[in-house]
């Protein structure tokens, strides 16, 4: 089973940026196109992510379209699982990232499993349980501020870079590819996702999900963003006037500047190559610097080498930062794990499975 979860996309549905952390799981489904949420509400270890990948992994043995994501704070665990061909969604539902449902019973489902544990067992850990959600919490807290302070940074290098820009050719040379590349569709649909984050791992980027969602890939070279944002925007646009169905997958440190596009049903990719993200499987690669005037660019070149630089320092200290949040976590599950009754989840994960299947 591990296999097929290896094998299938992954994304994160919420980042830790320079605007705070942003969370799209209310986005991740459709109320009016049927789609239903299982919201799973639990403490720390207490199977959250074990659950979802069981289901993950059941339903990709059947060659169902699913798509994984991530947990920004441990991406080895999942904070969703999403069933296209179902329209189900299962996630996580506890803070940060609180879900609760807006019309329960009818498209969303608690799953609650503070009745798989053992509530005196945890009260007698009570004391420490408090003192390290307290710390997990101000090492985030922590981290955001080193986010912020970073993202502050590239956004300037994103300005100034965007001054020695060739606007009227760029989106000229964007408009002409997207309207080549990009057919006709049905309708115009928008998934939204990250494809980066900041995490106990690094800067992290899902390098081999756009080859796993399409067969070509449009890359745009450009470490500083002012020509793909510009590409960028042209390509979402006439995505909605040519009504195709697309996943943008936003920068995690500026969530207001898109990173990449992905149009699952014509099997393409637009991506973006910078220092914090390099695509697999590269079909074409447009090179950024045919679109900028190379003696403004030597101009700005030591502003901008400092800026990236002090960017650099301070993701780098955010990253020790959430590892050390992490660490108090994992100490935090300890004590869920010794309280929780695991053949009762067991259970549960079986029942959700047969509700998904009847769909």
């Amino acid at each position: 089973m591990m296999f097929q979860i290896n094998n299938l996309p992954k994304t994160f549905l919420a980042a830790n940026s320079a605007k705070g952390f942003v969370s799209y799981f209310k986005e991740c489904y459709r109320v009016d196109d049927g789609w239903k949420a299982y919201i799973i509400k639990g403490g720390p270890g207490t199977g959250k992510s074990s659950m979802m990948k069981s289901l993950a992994a059941y339903f990709a043995d059947k060659g169902e379209r699913v798509e994984l994501c991530a947990c920004s704070s441990d991406p080895d665990s999942l904070d969703a699982v999403i069933f296209f061909d179902r329209k189900v969604v299962i996630m996580d539902g506890t803070s940060p990232h609180t879900v609760d449902p807006s019309f329960p019973g009818v498209c969303e489902t608690i799953v609650n499993l503070s009745d798989c544990w053992d509530d005196a067992k945890l009260q007698e850990g009570r004391e420490e349980i408090l003192k390290l959600t307290r710390e997990n919490k101000a090492h985030h807290a922590r981290a955001s501020r080193y986010i912020t302070a970073a993202g502050t940074l590239l956004s300037d290098i994103n300005k100034t870079a965007s001054q020695f820009v060739n606007t009227e050719k760029t989106a000229a040379y964007a408009q002409k590819l997207a309207n080549r590349l990009i057919s006709e569709g049905d309708e115009y649909k928008e998934h939204i996702r990250f494809l980066s984050g900041v995490t106990p791992k690094g800067l992290l980027f899902f390098k081999n999900t756009p080859q796993k969602m399409a067969n070509t890939i449009i890359a745009v070279e450009d470490e500083w963003g002012a020509v793909r944002d510009i590409i960028m925007s042209i390509i979402k646009n006439v995505a909605k006037t040519k009504k195709q169905e697309i996943i943008t997958c936003y920068n995690a440190i500026n969530p207001e500047k898109i990173d990449h596009i992905i149009f699952p049903q014509l099997s393409l990719a637009f991506c973006s190559i910078s220092r914090y993200s390099h695509p697999e499987g590269v079909t074409r690669c447009i090179h950024s610097r045919r679109f900028v005037s190379a003696p403004d660019k030597a101009f700005y070149k030591t502003k901008i080498n400092f800026s990236r630089r002090a960017a650099d320092e301070l993701l780098t200290e955010a990253v020790k930062i959430i590892a050390d949040a992490k660490h108090t976590h994992d100490l935090l599950e300890n004590y869920y794990i010794n309280a929780m009754d695991f053949s009762l989840l067991g259970k549960r994960i079986e029942k959700i499975a047969e509700k998904i299947e009847k769909r």
